[in-house]
């Protein structure tokens, strides 16, 4: 069985970002299956991915994010592929990273998506575990500024748990999602109703209905992080509308399953 296939979805982005990126897989001392989706309105990445040794694929109708992984996760179900990793191209990380968490993955058979500790350039820690949000959370983190909003953040990006311990949490970041593929045949691959944002929440909440879904800060990577809807009004006015199509799936107000989750995340912490 082949252990671990990659998945980079590009919509317009800087070759560079892309080469670095495979170039940290590729430190890796096993080799592994990387797909770069093309998104983009030309195939001018082409080119790179044949440098890089990367199977490429060109959706240039752009059918979202999920739906751009969805292509190349279908195929790793096909293969009989152990695990699927969904990648930025703003990610960079040490050489054996995805070695380390593949060991932990074969060890812990319940885990079945995992993400590391996530880091700004800096160093400083970009607070990416979160509760399954509610309406409010996300009105109060995207619109009111920092000194009002920062009591409910604290709680819905789990400030408690200190990002220093392996934790179980319901929404994990899309930037980095290690998921096991035997879990995805189960609970499905990325809903292709969301073109771009709420994908992730969705995703990790299906998996954790019945699976951990865990936080695993023993290894680090850097995210970059364009947060393209805070500089663009277009990327705002989509944000929003896939996040009330997330809400029309799940329930505004009334979600038993976000509470259920959201209640075990804070009770597992508070147990730590």
């Amino acid at each position: 069985m082949n252990k671990l296939a990659i998945s980079i979805v590009a919509y317009k982005t800087p070759p560079s970002l892309i080469r670095n990126c495979v170039e940290c897989i590729n430190s890796n001392s096993n080799k592994f299956f990387v797909t770069l989706v093309d998104n983009s309105p030309s195939d001018s990445l082409r080119i790179l991915a044949e440098e890089l040794s990367v199977r490429y694929i060109h959706l240039p109708d752009n059918p979202g994010y999920g739906a751009g992984h969805n292509v190349a996760i279908r195929n790793s179900l096909e293969r009989g592929v152990k695990y699927h990793l969904v990648l930025n191209a703003d990610v960079e990380f040490l050489s054996d990273a995805l070695n380390d968490i593949i060991k932990y993955m074969d060890i812990h058979s319940t885990v079945a998506h995992l993400m590391p500790k996530v880091l700004n350039a800096d160093g400083s820690i970009q607070r990416l575990c979160k509760l399954v949000p509610t309406p409010i959370d996300l009105i109060v983190r995207r619109f009111l500024p920092n000194f009002i909003s920062v009591r409910m953040r604290r709680r819905f990006e789990l400030w408690n748990s200190g990002y220093n311990k392996v934790a179980f949490v319901p929404y994990l970041s899309g930037c980095f999602m290690f998921l096991r593929c035997s879990a995805l045949k189960e609970v499905g691959i990325f809903d292709e109703r969301f073109f771009m944002y709420p994908e992730d929440i969705d995703l990790t909440r299906r998996v954790a209905l019945k699976y951990d879904t865990i936080f695993f800060p023993n290894v680090e990577v850097v995210h970059l992080h364009g947060a393209a809807s805070y500089k663009s009004v277009r990327m705002l006015l989509i944000h929003m509308i896939n996040i009330f199509k997330y809400f029309n799936k799940w329930g505004w107000i009334f979600d038993s399953g976000r509470r259920k989750l959201n209640e075990k995340t804070l009770r597992l912490i508070s147990e730590s």
